[in-house]
């Protein structure tokens, strides 16, 4: 029973990482896309660096990258650390319960 908890564990821990991966990748394209776009924008724009058209394509995607890091990092942050584990034992206490009835 012990080693299948720890199994458990392992897997979330491992999905857990893959999602932090994931939302650090996103950041890092988000970066250097938009410096190529402002780069490309400035350079072909009449109204100069700081012109408003220069800006939205980083604005509206970076709401879609702090809506992703909400997914990945919030949760933890207000349920706890401990959340996850306790969910785990309870889900997996159903379960045994289930199994014999």
């Amino acid at each position: 029973m012990m080693g299948n908890l720890d199994e458990i564990k392992y897997q979330e821990a491992v999905k857990r990482v893959k999602r932090i991966k994931g939302f650090y990748s996103h950041a890092a394209v988000y970066v250097v896309i938009n410096i190529i776009l402002l780069i490309v924008n400035t350079q072909n724009s009449t109204e100069g660096f700081f012109h408003w058209k220069n800006f939205v394509t980083a604005m509206f995607w970076g709401i879609g990258l702090v809506a992703h890091g909400f997914s990945v990092f919030v949760p933890t942050m207000i349920l706890g650390k401990n959340w996850e584990d306790k969910k785990i034992k309870e889900l997996m206490e159903k379960e045994k319960n289930n199994k014999w009835e």
